[in-house]
């Protein structure tokens, strides 16, 4: 009686090779597969990852590197999104990890104390504000050995905001000082809304695992994720009554319910209390009342008598009728969130 998460390995494949297939000839495709794959699982998707060819992997700490190390062996080249940390400085040479440097004091420790370890990428800040060495700041530069320049977009699922070329521009003119070193830019929106965006690698996240990197049209990914979860109870609830935590909601009429083995533990989140629907056998059935912490409601009024749901039936969160970016929209949030919450409660069952 718990939830299950169907990881479809194959549609994950098929989205690396659109991703490869959508990027300029001569481009590389490095996944990012931080936060364990987006929450699907870094095992699996890393080893089907490199099935299809994937050499270079982004994740966000020096844990997450040592974790896919083990997985993937010693070939591929693993980057650090989150910077140096020279107090382990010895592992990223060990394990040959590269660390992405974020700062003047990260080149510092790197220049300092990762002698011997792999050359590093630089990250340059062309106006996301958030990580990165200012374009400013690049004449005041050691010489470096990089073996990767590179920024990120801030408003690339958004077709026609200007900051996307404006980014474009500033790293182009940045980045020249740097001749002979691949240049990477591209994250997953980035790679559909322009080729002069690819230079010589991309950087696919939320692409990989079925998000829609064109937020604005038909999502071009295939479905990687599938959830559903157990019904508890099937409850009649009468006119004037309420459910669920502070009785937030009321019923005008006598209504079928279900109760769900689905809750804020289990990544649902808790913003979707009375917004949004899970669906049985197709049929949209509205969240009634606060989403508890393992539980939610839902209203069965759509639902023909002779097809009501029983205890041990599993009703769709994420499948054919509703994606993770639908889900995510009812929620108020995006996609990234609604895969990331996913909790370890769930089955979780490969498929290929």
């Amino acid at each position: 009686m718990r939830g299950r998460l169907q990881i479809d390995l194959g549609a994950l494949a098929r989205n690396f090779q659109i991703l490869k297939d959508t990027s300029r000839p001569g481009c590389g495709v490095a996944p990012a597969v931080k936060a364990s794959a987006y929450g699907l699982g870094i095992e699996p998707v890393a080893r089907r990852l490199i099935k299809e060819g994937a050499g270079v992997f982004f994740v966000a700490s020096l844990d997450e590197a040592l974790e896919l190390r083990g997985i993937v062996g010693s070939g591929p080249v693993i980057y650090t999104l989150n910077g140096f940390e020279a107090e382990r400085a010895a592992l990223y040479k060990t394990e040959q990890i590269s660390a992405v440097l974020n700062s003047g004091e990260a080149l510092a420790d790197f220049a300092m104390y990762g002698q011997q370890s792999p050359a590093p990428a630089l990250h340059i800040d062309t106006g996301m504000n958030r990580l990165g060495v200012r374009v400013d700041a690049l004449d005041n530069l050691d010489e470096q050995n990089f073996s990767l320049v590179m920024s990120h977009f801030a408003c690339a699922d958004e077709a026609d905001n200007p900051m996307n070329d404006a980014q474009f521009v500033a790293f182009t003119k940045a980045a020249q000082r740097f001749e002979n070193v691949p240049k990477c830019l591209a994250n997953s929106s980035g790679i559909f809304r322009s080729a002069n965006y690819h230079f010589d690698m991309v950087r696919p996240g939320m692409a990989l695992y079925g998000l829609n990197p064109r937020p604005e049209s038909d999502n071009p990914m295939a479905a990687v994720v599938n959830l559903s979860v157990p019904v508890l109870q099937v409850w009649d609830a009468k006119a004037g009554e309420t459910c669920g935590y502070n009785a937030t909601y009321r019923f005008d009429k006598n209504t079928k319910l279900c109760v769900v083995g689905l809750g804020y533990a289990d990544g649902f989140l808790r913003s979707l209390s009375n917004n949004g629907a899970l669906f049985w056998n197709g049929v949209a059935c509205p969240i009634r009342g606060r989403v508890s912490m393992d539980l939610t409601i839902i209203d069965l009024s759509d639902i023909p008598e002779n097809d009501l749901p029983r205890a041990g039936d599993m009703v769709e969160v994420i499948g054919p009728h509703q994606s993770a970016d639908d889900l995510a929209a009812s929620a108020g949030t995006i996609g990234y969130e609604i895969l990331t919450a996913l909790g370890p409660r769930y089955e979780r069952v490969y498929t290929d």
